[in-house]
């Protein structure tokens, strides 16, 4: 199930689904109809998982970020509603739909996520693992 909403999470990233219908269609996928089961508990082994992004530049400038699972969900669920009560980051805030990222972890969502290679040769990776 997890392959099948990480393709729903990257249809909405990509526009060609509205977060409505992703919510409607992980709630099928989960069997709880149109509603995200917002109070799933997540393994603890999944929670000591780390969502990790790597970028390389072809002008050997290169990224590595380590964030555990379980510090993503906690800034998820308190994060998000104090940063849209701070007008400088409102605007940033106000279309990232928390539920569905929070659904995405609860439904232990694994694996490479983003892999992007662009035409100059930098890259982009996105896994949980």
């Amino acid at each position: 199930m997890s392959e099948e909403i990480s393709k729903v999470l990257t249809m909405v990233e990509d526009g060609k689904l509205s977060k409505e219908k992703a919510v409607e269609l992980i709630g099928a996928l989960q069997g709880t109809g149109n509603q995200v089961n917002l109070n799933k508990q997540t393994s603890a082994s999944y929670l000591n998982k780390m969502l990790k992004i790597r970028v390389t530049s072809e002008n050997g400038d290169n990224v590595n970020v380590n964030l555990p699972i379980k510090l993503i969900k906690a800034v998820l669920n308190v994060g998000s509603s104090i940063a849209e009560r701070i007008p400088q980051s409102e605007k940033y805030v106000k279309d990232i739909d928390v539920a569905l990222l929070i659904d995405a972890i609860d439904n232990e969502l694994d694996g490479k996520i983003v892999d992007v290679t662009a035409a100059n040769g930098d890259k982009v990776l996105v896994t949980v693992e």
